[in-house]
Protein backbone atom coordinates (compact mmCIF):
# COMPACT_ATOMS: atom_id res chain seq x y z
CA UNK A 1 0.00 0.00 0.00
CA UNK A 2 1.21 3.38 -0.43
CA UNK A 3 -0.01 5.78 2.12
CA UNK A 4 -0.01 9.75 1.97
CA UNK A 5 0.02 11.03 5.63
CA UNK A 6 -1.50 14.73 4.97
CA UNK A 7 -0.04 17.22 8.45
CA UNK A 8 1.50 19.98 9.72
CA UNK A 9 4.81 18.93 11.07
CA UNK A 10 5.48 20.78 14.17
CA UNK A 11 8.81 19.63 16.36
CA UNK A 12 6.80 20.51 19.31
CA UNK A 13 3.17 20.03 18.86
CA UNK A 14 0.66 17.87 17.47
CA UNK A 15 1.19 14.42 16.35
CA UNK A 16 5.17 14.59 14.91
CA UNK A 17 6.00 11.61 17.15
CA UNK A 18 2.87 10.19 15.33
CA UNK A 19 3.32 10.47 12.48
CA UNK A 20 7.07 9.28 12.66
CA UNK A 21 6.39 5.60 14.19
CA UNK A 22 3.81 5.24 11.07
CA UNK A 23 6.25 5.94 8.70
CA UNK A 24 8.24 3.11 10.46
CA UNK A 25 6.01 0.99 10.97
CA UNK A 26 4.81 1.28 7.67
CA UNK A 27 7.85 0.58 6.28
CA UNK A 28 8.48 -2.09 8.58
CA UNK A 29 5.19 -4.21 7.06
CA UNK A 30 6.27 -3.51 3.70
CA UNK A 31 4.33 -0.63 2.64
CA UNK A 32 5.37 2.85 1.69
CA UNK A 33 4.32 5.90 3.60
CA UNK A 34 4.94 9.58 2.76
CA UNK A 35 3.97 13.09 3.98
CA UNK A 36 2.50 15.53 2.14
CA UNK A 37 4.59 18.44 0.83
CA UNK A 38 8.45 19.26 -0.26
CA UNK A 39 11.26 17.83 1.61
CA UNK A 40 12.24 19.81 5.01
CA UNK A 41 15.78 19.58 6.47
CA UNK A 42 14.21 20.19 9.58
CA UNK A 43 12.21 16.22 8.99
CA UNK A 44 15.02 14.90 7.15
CA UNK A 45 14.39 11.91 8.24
CA UNK A 46 10.29 11.87 6.79
CA UNK A 47 10.05 10.64 3.43
CA UNK A 48 8.08 13.51 1.64
CA UNK A 49 5.61 13.36 -1.69
CA UNK A 50 4.09 15.90 -3.90
CA UNK A 51 3.30 13.02 -6.47
CA UNK A 52 -0.20 13.07 -5.08
CA UNK A 53 -0.83 9.82 -8.39
CA UNK A 54 1.38 7.70 -6.42
CA UNK A 55 -0.45 6.97 -3.84
CA UNK A 56 -3.61 4.67 -2.96
CA UNK A 57 -5.12 6.71 0.24
CA UNK A 58 -4.68 10.07 1.88
CA UNK A 59 -5.02 10.47 5.44
CA UNK A 60 -5.69 14.01 6.71
CA UNK A 61 -4.83 14.50 10.57
CA UNK A 62 -6.36 17.19 11.61
CA UNK A 63 -5.99 19.49 14.82
CA UNK A 64 -6.52 22.75 13.33
CA UNK A 65 -7.26 24.62 10.52
CA UNK A 66 -4.27 25.18 8.98
CA UNK A 67 -3.41 21.49 9.32
CA UNK A 68 -5.01 21.53 5.97
CA UNK A 69 -2.67 22.20 3.22
CA UNK A 70 -3.20 25.89 1.36
CA UNK A 71 -4.34 26.24 -2.15
CA UNK A 72 -3.39 24.53 -4.86
CA UNK A 73 -2.21 22.00 -2.64
CA UNK A 74 -5.40 21.06 -0.86
CA UNK A 75 -7.29 21.27 -4.71
CA UNK A 76 -5.23 18.78 -6.17
CA UNK A 77 -5.82 15.67 -3.18
CA UNK A 78 -9.13 16.43 -3.47
CA UNK A 79 -9.13 15.86 -7.11
CA UNK A 80 -6.57 13.70 -8.12
CA UNK A 81 -7.40 11.35 -5.04
CA UNK A 82 -10.95 9.59 -4.34
CA UNK A 83 -13.25 10.65 -2.06
CA UNK A 84 -13.70 7.18 -1.36
CA UNK A 85 -9.67 6.79 -0.54
CA UNK A 86 -9.70 9.71 1.71
CA UNK A 87 -9.50 9.88 5.64
CA UNK A 88 -9.33 12.62 8.11
CA UNK A 89 -8.42 11.41 11.46
CA UNK A 90 -9.79 13.99 13.70
CA UNK A 91 -7.91 14.55 17.14
CA UNK A 92 -9.43 17.22 18.74
CA UNK A 93 -13.32 15.81 18.27
CA UNK A 94 -14.33 18.96 15.70
CA UNK A 95 -16.48 16.67 13.87
CA UNK A 96 -19.25 16.98 16.72
CA UNK A 97 -21.69 19.38 17.86
CA UNK A 98 -20.16 22.05 20.07
CA UNK A 99 -19.38 20.14 23.53
CA UNK A 100 -18.60 22.29 26.18
CA UNK A 101 -17.10 20.64 29.27
CA UNK A 102 -15.70 23.65 31.83
CA UNK A 103 -13.91 25.80 30.28
CA UNK A 104 -13.38 23.83 27.21
CA UNK A 105 -14.58 22.90 23.91
CA UNK A 106 -14.21 21.58 20.87
CA UNK A 107 -15.14 24.67 18.81
CA UNK A 108 -13.30 28.25 19.97
CA UNK A 109 -14.68 30.33 17.67
CA UNK A 110 -13.17 33.16 18.83
CA UNK A 111 -9.91 31.70 18.02
CA UNK A 112 -10.60 30.18 14.70
CA UNK A 113 -13.35 31.98 13.56
CA UNK A 114 -15.36 28.98 12.63
CA UNK A 115 -18.97 27.78 14.23
CA UNK A 116 -19.27 24.43 15.16
CA UNK A 117 -21.23 23.25 11.44
CA UNK A 118 -18.55 24.93 10.05
CA UNK A 119 -15.78 22.11 10.80
CA UNK A 120 -18.49 19.60 10.71
CA UNK A 121 -19.71 20.97 7.32
CA UNK A 122 -15.98 21.67 6.54
CA UNK A 123 -14.67 17.82 7.20
CA UNK A 124 -17.18 16.08 5.53
CA UNK A 125 -16.87 18.05 2.49
CA UNK A 126 -13.10 16.37 2.47
CA UNK A 127 -14.36 12.92 3.29
CA UNK A 128 -17.08 10.25 4.95
CA UNK A 129 -14.34 8.83 6.55
CA UNK A 130 -14.05 10.44 9.74
CA UNK A 131 -11.71 8.72 12.73
CA UNK A 132 -11.29 9.69 16.31
CA UNK A 133 -8.61 8.49 18.98
CA UNK A 134 -11.48 7.69 21.44
CA UNK A 135 -13.51 4.36 21.76
CA UNK A 136 -16.51 5.49 21.80
CA UNK A 137 -17.25 8.46 19.57
CA UNK A 138 -20.71 10.67 20.04
CA UNK A 139 -21.47 10.38 16.44
CA UNK A 140 -22.54 7.09 14.85
CA UNK A 141 -21.06 8.28 11.36
CA UNK A 142 -17.65 8.20 12.95
CA UNK A 143 -15.07 5.52 13.11
CA UNK A 144 -12.74 5.26 16.49
CA UNK A 145 -9.06 5.05 16.07
CA UNK A 146 -7.24 5.24 18.61
CA UNK A 147 -4.55 7.00 16.33
CA UNK A 148 -1.33 7.08 18.92
CA UNK A 149 0.43 4.40 20.42
CA UNK A 150 2.93 2.87 22.18
CA UNK A 151 6.50 2.22 21.23
CA UNK A 152 8.47 -0.26 22.73
CA UNK A 153 11.81 0.20 21.60
CA UNK A 154 11.58 3.51 23.43
CA UNK A 155 12.08 3.01 26.56
CA UNK A 156 14.76 5.01 28.03
CA UNK A 157 15.75 2.32 30.29
CA UNK A 158 15.11 -1.55 30.68
CA UNK A 159 14.86 -3.44 33.81
CA UNK A 160 14.35 -7.31 34.14
CA UNK A 161 12.90 -6.59 37.72
CA UNK A 162 10.67 -4.65 39.74
CA UNK A 163 13.48 -4.83 42.50
CA UNK A 164 15.94 -3.20 39.82
CA UNK A 165 13.73 -0.78 39.01
CA UNK A 166 13.02 0.30 41.96
CA UNK A 167 16.23 0.48 43.21
CA UNK A 168 17.65 2.85 40.25
CA UNK A 169 14.66 4.94 40.86
CA UNK A 170 15.36 5.24 44.32
CA UNK A 171 19.36 6.48 43.57
CA UNK A 172 20.78 3.79 44.69
CA UNK A 173 22.26 2.48 41.22
CA UNK A 174 21.90 5.05 39.05
CA UNK A 175 22.52 8.48 40.65
CA UNK A 176 19.79 10.89 42.53
CA UNK A 177 17.37 12.23 39.70
CA UNK A 178 17.47 15.97 39.03
CA UNK A 179 13.56 16.13 39.90
CA UNK A 180 10.72 15.29 41.70
CA UNK A 181 8.09 15.92 39.55
CA UNK A 182 8.28 16.59 35.48
CA UNK A 183 5.30 17.19 33.20
CA UNK A 184 5.51 18.11 29.51
CA UNK A 185 3.14 19.40 27.81
CA UNK A 186 1.37 23.29 26.89
CA UNK A 187 -0.88 24.84 29.30
CA UNK A 188 -3.91 24.87 27.12
CA UNK A 189 -6.72 23.90 28.76
CA UNK A 190 -4.43 22.42 31.63
CA UNK A 191 -4.36 25.10 34.50
CA UNK A 192 -7.19 23.71 36.18
CA UNK A 193 -5.81 20.07 36.49
CA UNK A 194 -2.56 21.42 37.05
CA UNK A 195 -3.37 23.69 40.20
CA UNK A 196 -5.39 20.92 41.72
CA UNK A 197 -2.42 18.91 41.48
CA UNK A 198 -0.18 21.58 42.92
CA UNK A 199 -2.43 22.21 45.55
CA UNK A 200 -2.46 18.40 46.18
CA UNK A 201 1.37 17.59 46.65
CA UNK A 202 2.33 21.26 48.57
CA UNK A 203 1.85 18.59 52.19
CA UNK A 204 4.64 16.80 50.44
CA UNK A 205 6.26 19.23 48.78
CA UNK A 206 9.56 19.16 50.61
CA UNK A 207 9.94 15.52 50.09
CA UNK A 208 9.74 15.33 46.24
CA UNK A 209 12.56 17.84 44.91
CA UNK A 210 12.80 19.71 42.08
CA UNK A 211 9.00 20.51 40.42
CA UNK A 212 9.22 21.45 36.36
CA UNK A 213 6.24 21.95 33.81
CA UNK A 214 8.18 22.27 30.61
CA UNK A 215 5.63 23.77 27.62
CA UNK A 216 4.15 26.78 25.82
CA UNK A 217 2.05 28.96 28.74
CA UNK A 218 3.27 27.96 32.36
CA UNK A 219 5.23 31.00 32.99
CA UNK A 220 2.39 33.54 32.57
CA UNK A 221 -1.41 34.08 31.22
CA UNK A 222 -0.81 35.31 27.25
CA UNK A 223 -2.18 38.88 26.37
CA UNK A 224 -4.44 37.59 24.07
CA UNK A 225 -6.01 35.12 26.31
CA UNK A 226 -7.38 38.13 28.30
CA UNK A 227 -8.36 40.01 25.25
CA UNK A 228 -10.08 37.57 24.11
CA UNK A 229 -11.56 36.28 27.42
CA UNK A 230 -10.67 32.77 26.91
CA UNK A 231 -10.53 30.76 30.08
CA UNK A 232 -8.25 27.42 29.99
CA UNK A 233 -4.77 29.08 30.16
CA UNK A 234 -4.89 30.89 33.52
CA UNK A 235 -1.74 30.69 35.61
CA UNK A 236 -1.28 31.42 39.42
CA UNK A 237 2.37 32.67 39.72
CA UNK A 238 1.82 33.39 43.27
CA UNK A 239 1.18 29.52 43.90
CA UNK A 240 3.74 28.29 40.94
CA UNK A 241 6.55 30.72 43.13
CA UNK A 242 5.06 29.29 46.87
CA UNK A 243 5.66 25.69 45.60
CA UNK A 244 9.37 26.68 44.01
CA UNK A 245 7.80 25.09 40.88
CA UNK A 246 10.32 25.71 37.46
CA UNK A 247 8.40 26.57 34.14
CA UNK A 248 10.95 25.55 31.20
CA UNK A 249 9.91 26.56 27.55
CA UNK A 250 8.28 23.73 25.59
CA UNK A 251 11.10 20.43 24.91
CA UNK A 252 11.09 18.90 21.20
CA UNK A 253 9.25 15.68 20.40
CA UNK A 254 12.54 13.57 20.21
CA UNK A 255 13.74 14.97 23.79
CA UNK A 256 9.75 14.24 25.46
CA UNK A 257 10.70 10.54 27.08
CA UNK A 258 14.54 11.68 28.29
CA UNK A 259 12.95 14.90 29.84
CA UNK A 260 10.48 13.08 31.57
CA UNK A 261 13.22 9.92 32.68
CA UNK A 262 14.75 13.29 35.01
CA UNK A 263 11.86 12.84 37.08
CA UNK A 264 10.54 10.38 39.71
CA UNK A 265 7.07 11.19 38.95
CA UNK A 266 5.59 12.32 35.56
CA UNK A 267 1.26 13.08 35.59
CA UNK A 268 -0.84 12.33 32.75
CA UNK A 269 -3.07 14.92 31.94
CA UNK A 270 -5.85 14.99 29.19
CA UNK A 271 -7.59 18.40 28.72
CA UNK A 272 -11.55 18.28 29.94
CA UNK A 273 -12.93 17.50 26.47
CA UNK A 274 -10.63 14.43 26.06
CA UNK A 275 -11.71 13.38 29.44
CA UNK A 276 -15.19 13.61 28.37
CA UNK A 277 -14.75 12.14 24.79
CA UNK A 278 -12.21 9.57 26.07
CA UNK A 279 -9.91 10.89 23.27
CA UNK A 280 -6.52 9.36 23.78
CA UNK A 281 -3.12 11.70 22.87
CA UNK A 282 0.84 10.90 22.55
CA UNK A 283 1.60 11.57 26.18
CA UNK A 284 -0.93 8.87 26.80
CA UNK A 285 1.63 6.25 25.57
CA UNK A 286 4.36 7.98 25.57
CA UNK A 287 4.99 8.66 29.20
CA UNK A 288 5.20 4.43 29.75
CA UNK A 289 8.41 4.57 27.57
CA UNK A 290 10.57 7.70 30.08
CA UNK A 291 12.38 6.28 33.03
CA UNK A 292 9.90 7.43 35.61
CA UNK A 293 6.75 6.64 37.60
CA UNK A 294 3.40 7.88 35.31
CA UNK A 295 0.52 8.88 37.81
CA UNK A 296 -2.14 8.68 35.71
CA UNK A 297 -4.80 11.60 36.63
CA UNK A 298 -7.55 9.94 33.88
CA UNK A 299 -11.05 8.64 34.19
CA UNK A 300 -10.95 5.25 35.30
CA UNK A 301 -12.97 4.29 32.06
CA UNK A 302 -10.06 5.33 29.98
CA UNK A 303 -7.42 3.46 32.49
CA UNK A 304 -8.45 0.26 32.48
CA UNK A 305 -9.28 0.26 28.68
CA UNK A 306 -6.09 1.51 27.60
CA UNK A 307 -3.87 0.28 30.30
CA UNK A 308 -5.49 -2.59 31.72
CA UNK A 309 -6.77 -3.01 35.27
CA UNK A 310 -4.03 -3.36 36.74
CA UNK A 311 -2.64 0.32 36.33
CA UNK A 312 -5.38 1.49 38.02
CA UNK A 313 -3.05 1.38 41.33
CA UNK A 314 -1.23 4.16 39.35
CA UNK A 315 -4.19 6.42 39.75
CA UNK A 316 -3.51 8.41 42.51
CA UNK A 317 -7.53 9.59 43.40
CA UNK A 318 -8.92 11.55 45.99
CA UNK A 319 -5.21 11.56 48.09
CA UNK A 320 -2.48 12.48 46.07
CA UNK A 321 0.23 12.99 48.33
CA UNK A 322 -0.68 10.33 50.15
CA UNK A 323 -0.58 8.40 47.06
CA UNK A 324 2.64 10.12 46.55
CA UNK A 325 4.43 9.17 49.77
CA UNK A 326 3.23 5.58 49.58
CA UNK A 327 4.98 5.09 45.86
CA UNK A 328 7.95 6.89 48.01
CA UNK A 329 7.93 4.02 50.37
CA UNK A 330 7.11 1.25 48.25
CA UNK A 331 8.35 1.99 45.30
CA UNK A 332 9.06 -1.69 43.78
CA UNK A 333 5.24 -2.60 44.13
CA UNK A 334 4.78 0.60 41.64
CA UNK A 335 7.24 -0.51 39.39
CA UNK A 336 5.79 -3.95 38.74
CA UNK A 337 2.76 -2.26 37.85
CA UNK A 338 4.59 0.21 35.68
CA UNK A 339 6.93 -2.80 34.06
CA UNK A 340 3.45 -5.14 33.61
CA UNK A 341 2.00 -1.93 32.15
CA UNK A 342 4.45 -2.02 29.49
CA UNK A 343 4.02 -5.31 28.75
CA UNK A 344 0.39 -4.62 27.95
CA UNK A 345 0.78 -1.60 25.89
CA UNK A 346 3.71 -3.19 24.05
CA UNK A 347 1.21 -6.12 23.04
CA UNK A 348 -2.44 -4.19 22.44
CA UNK A 349 -0.59 -0.83 21.38
CA UNK A 350 2.19 -1.27 19.36
CA UNK A 351 2.48 1.09 16.17
CA UNK A 352 2.90 -2.12 14.28
CA UNK A 353 -0.11 -3.37 15.45
CA UNK A 354 -2.00 0.62 15.01
CA UNK A 355 -0.79 0.78 11.77
CA UNK A 356 -2.38 -2.86 10.69
CA UNK A 357 -5.81 -1.10 12.43
CA UNK A 358 -5.20 1.40 10.06
CA UNK A 359 -4.58 -0.40 6.91
CA UNK A 360 -7.83 -2.85 8.14
CA UNK A 361 -9.89 0.77 7.89
CA UNK A 362 -8.61 1.49 4.74
CA UNK A 363 -9.07 -1.86 3.04
CA UNK A 364 -12.79 -1.85 4.06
Amino acid sequence: MNLLLVAKLDRYARAINTITQYVRAGKDLGHNVSVFGEWRSEFSWLPHSLEIGAFDFAVFVIYETDDFPELPHLARLLDDIPRERRVIVDCCGRYNDTVQVEHDSNHFQKLDGHHGWEWIEGLRAVSDNILQPTLRPLRGDVRPFRFHGYDPTAVARSYSSAGEAASAWSGATNGVKPCGVAYLGSNWQRWTQMRRFLEAIEPIRDKLGTIRLAGWGWDQRPDWASELGVSGVDVDTTLLGRLRVETTPGVTFDNAISFMSQAHFSPIFHRPLFNYLCFVTNRTFETFCADTIPLLILPDQLIESIYGPEARLLAPHEDLAWKLDDIMRHPEMYWDVVLKTRRHLAQHHSYRKRFQELVTILES
